[in-house]
């Protein structure tokens, strides 16, 4: 009987988790053919993030740590693009406080 719950189980599972990564994936892209206004600011806060990304990844360098060869990360490439995910995540944060910090002032004088 375990054997059997584990196994049909496990391919249930596998079955329900496609299923909801396809109706994630196609419910949002039929909802934007009848409705394309609201595709927009989906599109401006992607282009947003890649600006942002495109930023973190100019500003960092490709050296190759110790740190990075210890973990299998040998190209100065996948470097540069460790370095662009890491500032675009303080850059991400520090705007994340900064608005939480604005909006709860603002909450005060109003």
């Amino acid at each position: 009987m375990a054997e059997f719950v584990s196994t049909y189980g496990l391919y249930a599972a596998y079955i329900l988790v496609g299923i909801a990564l396809v109706a994630a994936i196609v419910l949002p892209i039929i909802h934007s053919i009848s409705d394309p206004k609201s595709l927009l600011g989906t599109v401006v806060g992607i282009v947003i993030i890649a600006v942002i990304f495109f930023i973190g990844y100019s500003i960092s360098t490709d050296e190759v740590t110790n740190v990075y060869v210890n973990n299998n990360v040998t190209e100065p490439t996948t470097s540069k693009m460790i370095g662009g995910a890491i500032v675009t995540t303080y850059i991400l944060v520090i705007t994340a406080i900064v608005g939480i910090v604005i909006t709860e002032v603002t909450k005060v004088f109003k």
